[in-house]
């Protein structure tokens, strides 16, 4: 992903208003992030924990940004595990949560949403390249190369937004 300013993220959100964009809490190491090694940027808001939010690239180079809420109580026990329906990396411990956004267009202002459950630290991106740790345990053995990984992430994303947006 290209590196992003946080003019870039506030425009690019699309299921929330611009005040609502305006508002939200970015990342404190904006900067820093590992851009290079991102297929989204994704975060929780440092002030609003119960709010995610995700900004993709469309394969136009323009931005998508999702506002997304943590469902309240889908946090698992310790010895649960769950899949991240993004990078499909199973996470223990309340590593993963459903996470919902609402629809763009007449279908959000109905307050129709959309749910998935995601990594709740939403760090798929370095996850799937070995850079961040995601589960006690272990994860699932998989035969999939690390493109073939990012490849299947970037899909599920893109037919996320799809969701949110169509």
């Amino acid at each position: 992903m290209r590196p992003i300013t946080e003019s870039d993220i506030r425009s690019s959100f699309v299921n929330c208003s611009k005040g609502e964009a305006k508002r939200l809490g970015l990342p404190r190491d904006l900067e820093e992030q590992p851009w290079e090694d991102l297929d989204f940027l994704g975060w929780r808001d440092p002030g609003a924990p119960e709010r995610g939010y995700v900004v993709a690239e469309r394969d136009d180079g323009s931005l998508v940004g999702i506002a997304l809420r943590a469902a309240p109580g889908t946090s698992r026990g310790f010895t649960s595990r769950s899949m991240c329906s993004l990078c499909l990396i199973t996470r223990t411990s309340g590593g993963v949560a459903l996470m919902s956004a609402r629809r763009t267009g007449e279908a959000g202002r109905l307050g129709n949403t959309v749910g998935q459950y995601v990594c709740v630290d939403l760090v798929c991106s370095l996850a799937i390249r070995g850079k961040r740790q995601t589960a006690v345990g272990g994860d699932l053995d998989e035969t999939l190369s690390v493109d073939e990984k990012i490849a299947r992430t970037r899909a599920n994303l893109a037919t996320f937004i799809g969701k949110v947006t169509g």
